[in-house]
């Protein structure tokens, strides 16, 4: 179980990943990531389309449109997508728990705005980079760099 993530968060952060792990030349279009990722295109074209607006991604239009990362995917952690993602409710993990009486607010609260604090924390120490890295290692392959052709 992955405390304070959403499934919401959780696809966008795959989308992300995907995103920077299949990225050949061309950016990379929703219909692939959805193919790739099992993740329903309507609900993966909110997210994505959330991370454009909050810096994380860039979109491309026409018919080889799609998306790219705004910034190099080591300038990008986990912790900023989480952001992009919570950010329609101006919250992030665990940010939307009220206080109903002495013992949610003044015990209960305290607590779980600390285990929010320190998982943004940590992930804010996890970027794409490392990500790509973790899948490059347990031998994944991408598709964008399998397309790519270097002869002169």
């Amino acid at each position: 179980m992955m405390l304070g993530l959403s499934g919401k968060m959780l696809f966008a952060i795959e989308a992300v990943l995907d995103i920077a792990y299949h990225a050949g030349s061309a950016p990379v279009q929703s219909s692939e990531i959805s193919r790739r990722q099992g993740i329903s295109r309507r609900h993966l074209e909110q997210a994505l389309q959330r991370l454009a607006r909050h810096g994380v991604l860039i979109g491309v239009r026409g018919p080889r449109g799609g998306y790219r990362l705004a910034r190099e995917r080591r300038r990008i952690s986990v912790g900023d997508i989480v952001r992009a993602v919570g950010a329609v409710r101006g919250s992030v993990p665990g940010g939307d728990v009220t206080c109903n009486s002495e013992l949610g607010c003044q015990v209960l609260r305290p607590v779980l705005d600390d285990l929010q604090t320190t998982m943004m924390g940590k992930l804010d120490t996890i970027s794409v980079e490392d990500l790509c890295t973790d899948a490059y290692r347990a031998n994944i392959t991408s598709e964008g760099r399998s397309h790519l052709d270097f002869t002169i």
